[in-house]
């Protein structure tokens, strides 16, 4: 397993292998955070979509019950009016044990929408649910990816960040 650094010109190959896959039309895109942001971003401009929508979802740390055992807790959600009926495209930067994406298709379902699930990255020997996988990914891998987006420290790998300091002529 390597560490892989990503690019925005790498980002952007592969937001378009995912939009070149899609389904079109749909009635909203769902956007995890915070890794759905920028891909689901850059998925809307490709579309045309000002139809956006978030949902932030969380799953205990308490070492006392495996994690793959806790139960979702939802931060931020849209209400069922937004969703029932409708054909939402739920979108994050990567599909690791499946949980979280999964469990906002399954809410999605549940309030009576319609949904599509698009990754970056799926990580399909690490899936929780050997049963489902993206309706639409760019590639699998089994790699630790780093997004552009984020900070380098995000996984544990510190490293030292020097303060921007403004320099005056």
């Amino acid at each position: 397993m390597a560490n892989i650094y990503l690019s925005w010109q790498d980002l952007e190959e592969l937001t378009s292998k995912v939009v070149m896959q899609l389904n079109t039309p749909y009635d909203s895109l769902l956007l995890i955070t915070r890794g759905g942001i920028i891909p689901g971003g850059m998925i809307a401009e490709a579309l045309k979509m000002k139809d956006i929508l978030t949902a932030s979802v969380i799953f205990g740390q308490d070492s006392a019950v495996r994690a793959e055992m806790s139960w979702p807790r939802f931060q931020q959600f849209p209400t069922d009016g937004l969703i029932k009926g409708k054909k939402i495209l739920v979108v994050d930067n990567m599909w690791d044990r499946g949980r979280t994406i999964v469990t906002v298709a399954s809410r999605i379902k549940a309030a009576g929408g319609y949904p599509e699930t698009a990754v970056l990255h799926w990580k399909q020997n690490r899936s929780l649910f050997k049963d489902d996988e993206p309706d639409y990914y760019a590639a699998i891998t089994d790699d630790w990816v780093y997004y552009p987006w984020q900070r380098i420290d995000d996984s544990g790998d510190l490293v030292a960040g020097r303060p921007l300091v403004p320099q005056f002529s």
